[in-house]
């Protein structure tokens, strides 16, 4: 990507706000990914000509596009960049590439309940929370919680019957006041569970009962003058000030979200999915869709949801769309949210898909003025043969043959709407006997594309077939049995009227006239009938010429191959020399042969004058 290409072209579309960013090839490969406070700053500075890293360099230079997505804080970037790079493992990325994730705080489901890290989340029935980006700070909440609240930290079985039995012993934990003993019966369930339900509210960051408790602490040991134990009571107090007000709570019952917003211009629809598990944003992604003239908004969007789970392998119970819809899964609960959280998250949603649909408009408008009179003609035909791709590479096939005699077929291939010689192709039609054009094209389909597929060679994005129904129902048989038919698009041209069919598909397409779209076919079609005709006539010149040959003594069919491969044409032994035919068989042989044509020659200016 260049310099003036980005500063035109993609800055103007990007925000000034938090969110990840995603460099990506010519193939649409994920080359970086990155998180920015400000994207359009972040940016940007990739394109600074002052930039000394070779691999900034090699990375803004390999680099195709640009798709970026919007978050609400630098937190939500840090999170989902860590998930892209562990998923995709861009070339250029090196950060984060260990497989190292970030901490939840883990309330055990046990009797009197550890408290403690978590690398994961397991449906255990264990209440999770997180995750945090910041161990630091996590190590602060649970070094806070444990003086707050003393809890045991062993991995002792405190069972009603184990309890009872007086089966444990206090051990050093208790004696320096870290735990007050519930092993030894020392401490009632009812206590640690009231512990419990307050380490819920600090996490969870409902603080007003905390910091009454903390508050009252920090006075009472003031009161006593035990000025050092109300400083301590007083950082803690700090600490939770400083700490992010709320944390979202994961437990083996919470729900995964699937989050979806749409916008639409004239012609197409964009769709964002986000894909929230556990509280975290792990995949953002803006679909593009086609309308059709009775399309609604509802009816795409129920259409990208189908198609968007499916890709992603969701099954969250919970969906968050703009506006009321009905699915044809009753098991899935549809909100439109008003307000909180919920909202929050579909705000982002069309935050991302209006900043996409914006992007979209500018980049098509910047291709248009850099487009090739090659590059208009082939979009325009993608758009009148409601093709998927642009169809840079196409091939035509014809056939040819008098009566049935000497039948041939023809391949020419055009890239970039201009004539590929070098990859036309003749072919003499094998396993057909008699004039049969609907098998003879089954025929050379076949062959073409078999060996194609077997040389590991591109197929074409279009195929076009001379001739109406008949010869493309041929070619489709063989585009079936090769498996390919949703590999690339096959129509047909008739000649009577320039109609284009489609397989399948009675009614036939009739292109404008004017249309540089159907003269570009009809260019194609001409070139693949003259070179079949071409082909044909040396055919049939060939044949006449190894009967004349024949009738020569001492000359046989390895002498005529060695001819014809030589000469190329009938015209051409012809008219050669004596001591060139002498070259290919010999000066004795070629005598032979230079008399019998001028012997030819001569009684067919006899029988003219007659």
């Amino acid at each position: 990507m260049t310099q003036d290409h980005f500063r035109k072209d993609v800055l103007p579309g990007i925000p000034e706000e938090p969110g990840i960013y995603k460099f990506l090839g010519s193939e649409r490969q994920i080359l970086y990914v990155g998180k920015a406070k400000n994207l359009k700053k972040r940016l940007s500075s990739y394109f600074n000509k002052t930039i000394d890293s070779h691999k900034t360099k090699l990375l803004v230079k390999n680099a195709d596009s640009i798709e970026f997505t919007v978050v609400h804080t630098e937190h939500d970037a840090l999170l989902l960049e860590s998930t892209l790079i562990k998923k995709h493992q861009p070339r250029y990325n090196v950060m984060l590439k260990d497989g190292k994730t970030y901490v939840y705080i883990r309330i055990r489901k046990e009797p009197f309940p550890r408290v403690e890290f978590a690398r994961k989340v397991i449906r255990d029935g264990s209440v999770y929370f997180g995750p945090y980006t910041s161990k630091h700070r996590a190590n602060i909440l649970i070094d806070l919680i444990k003086r707050l609240f003393p809890l045991r930290n062993c991995k002792l079985n405190l069972s009603e019957s184990n309890i009872e039995s007086g089966k444990f012993k206090v051990c050093l934990e208790y004696h320096i006041k870290n735990c007050e003993g519930p092993c030894a019966g020392l401490e009632a369930v009812e206590n640690y569970e009231e512990k419990i339900l307050q380490i819920k509210n600090i996490l969870r960051g409902h603080f007003k009962n905390v910091k009454d408790y903390i508050a009252e602490q920090m006075h009472q040991h003031a009161e006593n003058l035990a000025f050092e134990q109300a400083q301590e009571w007083k950082e803690k107090l700090e600490a939770f000030d400083h700490y992010q007000a709320k944390s979202t709570v994961l437990s083996s019952k919470t729900e995964d979200l699937d989050v979806f917003s749409i916008e639409t211009d004239e012609k197409t629809a964009f769709v964002n999915f986000m894909k929230v598990v556990q509280g975290s944003l792990i995949q953002s992604e803006t679909a593009e869709i086609t309308k059709n003239l009775t399309d609604d908004k509802k009816d795409i969007l129920r259409y990208a949801i189908s198609k968007l789970r499916e890709k992603y392998n969701s099954i969250a119970p919970e969906i968050i769309v703009p506006f009321k819809l009905t699915l044809e899964d009753p098991d899935i609960r549809v909100t439109v949210p008003k307000i909180g959280d919920k909202m929050q998250l579909l705000d982002m949603s069309v935050k991302n898909v209006r900043y996409y649909l914006l992007q979209s408009k500018k980049t098509e408008a910047s291709k248009v003025k850099s487009q090739t009179p090659a590059e208009r003609i082939l979009r325009t035909l993608q758009t009148d043969l409601h093709m998927e791709e642009v169809p840079f590479h196409i091939e035509c096939f014809d056939n040819s043959n008098f009566q049935g005699s000497h039948p041939v077929a023809s391949c020419v291939v055009f890239r970039q709407a201009k004539p590929s010689k070098n990859d036309y192709r003749h072919f003499n039609v094998k396993t057909v006997e008699g004039p049969n054009d609907f098998a003879s094209m089954e025929e050379i389909v076949f062959r073409r594309y078999n060996r194609m597929l077997n040389e590991n060679q591109p197929l074409p994005q279009l195929v076009v077939i001379d001739g109406g129904k008949g010869q493309l129902s041929a070619a489709m048989k063989s585009i079936r049995k090769l498996g390919i038919e949703n590999k690339l698009k096959v129509v047909g041209i008739a000649k009577r009227l320039e109609e284009i069919y489609f397989p399948e598909d009675p009614i036939p397409l009739h292109i404008n006239k004017k249309s540089e779209s159907l003269k570009l076919i009809q260019q194609i079609r001409n070139e693949a009938h003259r070179f079949a005709i071409t082909f044909h006539r040396l055919k049939r010149s060939n044949a006449g010429l190894q009967t004349v040959i024949s009738a020569i003594p001492g000359v046989g069919a390895k002498t005529t191959a060695r001819l014809l491969s030589h000469f190329k044409s009938a015209e051409r032994i012809m008219m050669a020399g004596e001591e060139d035919i002498g070259m290919v068989v010999g000066p004795a042989l070629a005598v032979k042969i230079r008399r019998h044509f001028e012997q030819m020659t001569e009684h067919i200016s006899h029988d003219e004058e007659e």
